[in-house]
């Protein structure tokens, strides 16, 4: 009879827990079902509307920058430097002499032959007189102004030789680092610094040769260099357009004039190049943050109402309406300040999440607060602070 308490009492200890238990488990169960009817929690999130703007259509590059003009300054004639000047980097003008190389040899024999040339004067003019009174042969005159003619061009050889020794500037620029000191002897060749005319500069970019057709010389271009090497933007225009494309990159090379008045684009940097085309199309534009890229594509959400059937509680709990964000994939265009062109997957008046995008995923309940936002604009002016 003791042990059948015994047993009847555990029995009645195990149903009850089982009960105990089971009711957790049915209050979990009914939680979770309560949670999947209501859904996930929605994501608060800024949004924009896409628009349609006509934007010029462009071509853009990357270009080299290089001197319409330029030389390495170097000597003709052998000899010792016995004068410079110039300094490194000075701008100088044409004709303006920059080395003087030692003369005081050409310039001796340039005097001797000056006496000569004197003398040859006067025996060529006696010689004159002569000859009309027969007092000489016609041959002695012939003679006469033979040597006289020689002795010029003697002098104008010694003239030749001293110009070799003394070097201009070929034209108006800046010049580079010095390479020759006083007293230096150089060799024919020796580079002395580097001359360059950078008022106007070249800038050679390439185009794929399916643009061909779209480029024709006299195109405006713009011209902007990286943030890190200065800022502000260049106009110019096409000067030539090279006939021979390259059968290793199927590109073909453009050269645009660009005026170059401070100085700012040095020969030897690369440049961003934008060909401005002469037709303006329209397009397709959002702000650049609803664009969301990824190694499998780029995709946007688009903002739709939640349909009255779907699961979920249809207001968040500050009464706000609750939307769907549904991830569209778009094919990218051209960027302009903080907007980009959208060629294909969103058409204009679209909403779009702006702001938040990052944390979504398709099909989720969004809550729409354009309270605090910033403005994208076309040409943004930011303060650097």
């Amino acid at each position: 009879m003791r042990y059948l308490l015994v047993i009847v009492g555990l029995v009645a200890l195990i149903g009850g827990l089982a009960a105990i238990k089971g009711s957790q488990i049915g209050g979990l169960i009914a939680m979770g079902k309560a949670m999947e009817k209501s859904g996930p929690p929605p994501e608060f999130v800024a949004t924009a509307v896409a628009e349609t703007q006509k934007w010029e259509g462009t071509i853009s590059a990357v270009g080299n920058i290089a001197p319409v003009k330029g030389v390495a300054v170097s000597n003709d004639a052998p000899g010792v430097v016995t004068r410079i000047g110039f300094e490194s980097g000075a701008l100088v003008r044409e004709g303006q002499v920059l080395v003087e190389l030692d003369t005081s040899v050409e310039r001796a024999q340039l005097s001797s032959t000056q006496a000569r040339l004197e003398l040859a004067k006067l025996t060529a003019s006696r010689s004159r007189a002569l000859v009309q009174s027969n007092a000489i042969a016609p041959a002695q005159l012939d003679n006469d102004e033979a040597q006289l003619k020689a002795t010029t061009s003697d002098i104008e050889g010694m003239k030749a030789q001293i110009a070799r020794k003394i070097i201009h500037a070929p034209f108006t620029g800046r010049l580079g680092i010095r390479n020759v000191n006083l007293g230096q002897y150089l060799n024919p060749g020796t580079a002395i610094t580097v001359l360059e005319a950078i008022d106007q500069v070249y800038v050679d970019f390439p185009l794929p040769q399916q643009r061909l057709a779209e480029v024709k010389e006299g195109m405006p271009v713009r011209v902007t260099l990286d943030a890190s090497n200065g800022s502000g933007t260049w106009e110019g225009t096409v000067k030539a357009i090279d006939p021979t494309v390259d059968p290793a990159t199927r590109t073909l090379k453009l050269r645009a004039t660009v005026p170059n008045k401070e100085e700012k684009l040095r020969p030897g940097m690369f440049a961003n190049v934008t060909l401005v085309l002469p037709e303006r199309a329209s397009q397709v534009i959002v702000p650049g943050t609803a664009v969301i890229h990824a190694s499998y594509g780029d995709s946007v959400f688009v903002v739709e109402d939640k349909k009255a059937d779907s699961p979920g509680a249809s207001t968040a709990p500050g009464g706000q309406p609750i939307k769907i964000a549904r991830q569209q994939f778009v094919r990218v265009g051209d960027a302009r300040g903080d907007f980009v062109s959208i060629l294909d997957g969103v058409k204009s008046g679209d909403p779009l999440v702006v702001a938040g995008a990052f944390k979504l995923r398709n099909g989720a309940p969004i809550v729409v607060d354009n309270s605090v936002t910033a403005k994208p604009q076309l040409h943004p002016t930011p303060e650097n602070h």
